[in-house]
């Protein structure tokens, strides 16, 4: 039996996808058109994509019968990958807080609410190499494998991102590039707040030098 090559001795740390390492504005907003001609539905789409994080069931909820959810739902992931990967950039700093992971010889995982297999295509076509990718959960529902993973740290833009990482007894660094406010991030428990993923690689520096040696 081969054996299995060692584990990196640095952080292990979590990103949230939507808006803290992408903007997924752009993409998302452009198949939410693409939907709404399909079904005949006037999305309201600026308002939809001012808070993207949470399942996008729970974003069509409130413009659409409930029978209805689920089959927009599997529509809305269908045609996903033709009109949503290529308009939608990394955010500032985004290969450089993965960076700055590796170079402390760490881990990098993405734990998103994203359908994974749309996920992978962001990640693939932006160049971002992460050692774990975890879809399909969201708020606490994150924490599992934040845990299984020994994930120290938890970067995510969102309150429930902040849920998740509190659950999973990580660090929460939140950024403030998706819709959640300094003072709601800071209401519901995160650690540090950071304008953007720009002044994650200092951040992580400081918060090394400062751990005990074990």
């Amino acid at each position: 039996m081969s054996q299995q090559p060692p584990r990196p001795t640095g952080p292990v740390v979590g990103f949230d996808l939507d808006m803290t390492l992408i903007d997924t504005a752009p993409g998302f907003g452009e198949v939410l058109r693409v939907l709404g001609r399909e079904l005949g539905v006037d999305f309201p789409v600026e308002q939809m994509t001012e808070r993207l994080g949470p399942p996008l069931e729970h974003l069509l909820a409130d413009h659409l019968r409930a029978e209805e959810i689920g089959p927009a739902g599997d529509r809305f992931r269908a045609l996903y990958p033709a009109h949503a990967i290529v308009p939608v950039p990394t955010l500032p700093g985004a290969h450089e807080a993965v960076g700055a992971v590796r170079r402390h010889g760490g881990r990098v995982l993405v734990v998103t609410g994203k359908y994974a297999p749309n996920a992978r295509l962001h990640l693939d076509h932006l160049g971002l190499e992460v050692d774990r990718l975890e879809g399909w959960v969201w708020g606490t529902g994150k924490a599992e494998v934040l845990r299984e993973e020994g994930a120290g740290v938890y970067v995510g833009d969102h309150v429930h991102d902040v849920e998740g990482a509190r659950a999973a007894g990580a660090l929460s660094v939140s950024v403030l590039t998706g819709g959640c406010g300094r003072a709601e991030l800071l209401d519901a428990g995160t650690d540090v707040v950071l304008t953007s993923l720009h002044e994650f690689p200092d951040w992580l520096d400081d918060h090394l030098a400062e751990r005990p040696a074990s």
